[in-house]
């Protein structure tokens, strides 16, 4: 049993079938990308991982149970998390927001909180910006400080929706860096368009445009395999075989690869 469990899940709009017969295993400490075309259900599938929708056929378990009753164990950074620049709260308020459960306001949380919100700072490399406001923070701080409210209710899972949007290679480097430190100690699954920043640093990737293509990725080096070869390439696979000199157009599902001159 794995961390995450799916089997032979579909999932339909009502009549509009996104998802088919997908199955997955999501390992400990893995840190697994999820990648494909706009439309293809990367965002349906990861609603099902932390039950928010149901599947229509198939199951998904977390650490052995339906999604709904171990919410406890997964941390989740959306993918929206613009902060509106006015408003002064501070950053280890922000942070302090993350304990689960608790029905306390902000000025009522103990010592034990404002702690585990510091610890949590501290993972991220953030603690010396506790007291700064949030809205003066770079966009590749405010991101580290909303993984650290993620981290502050100690998940088992962290999983990010396009954690870098908006953000410059550097920063989304730094971001990288920090949630391959993090994959350590807790499992990381990130959703992302950034394929040739992130293939740098997961160690597994699925392809996801109604179906699932699993990868192990951990072997950088690794030969593409001869009896593979052919026009059917996903993106993991072509940028296995190419590294960096490839280029693709995933807005459109079946949309032709090509390759940089």
């Amino acid at each position: 049993m794995g961390v995450i469990d799916v089997t032979n899940v579909s999932f339909a709009y009502e009549k509009d079938l996104v998802l088919e017969n997908i199955s997955l295993t999501v390992e400990k400490e893995d840190f697994l990308a999820i990648i494909g075309p706009n439309g293809g259900g990367k965002s349906t599938f990861l609603k099902l991982m932390l039950g928010i929708l149901k599947p229509n056929k198939g199951t998904v378990r977390v650490l052995g149970k339906e999604p709904s009753k171990n919410l406890s164990h997964i941390g989740y950074v959306p993918q929206n998390t613009n902060v509106n620049t006015d408003f002064p709260i501070k950053v280890i308020e922000v942070v302090t927001m993350g304990h689960v459960g608790s029905k306390r306001p902000l000025f009522g949380y103990g010592q034990d909180e404002i702690a585990c919100a510091m610890g949590a700072l501290a993972q991220v490399g953030m603690e010396a910006y506790a007291d700064y406001k949030i809205g003066s923070l770079s966009g590749g701080q405010r991101q580290r400080v909303m993984i650290a409210r993620a981290l502050c209710a100690h998940p088992s899972i962290l999983i990010l929706d396009e954690p870098t949007a908006s953000i410059d290679v550097a920063g989304q480097r730094d971001i990288y860096e920090l949630l391959k430190e993090l994959s350590k100690s807790v499992t990381i699954i990130v959703v992302s368009h950034d394929i040739s920043v992130i293939l740098e640093y997961a160690n597994k990737a699925a392809h996801i445009n109604k179906t699932l293509s699993y990868h192990d990725i951990s072997n950088k080096e690794k030969t593409f395999p001869s009896h593979a070869r052919g026009e059917h390439f996903c993106e993991v696979e072509l940028l296995q075989m190419l590294g960096s000199k490839s280029s693709c157009d995933t807005s459109e599902p079946g949309k032709k690869w090509r390759t940089k001159p």
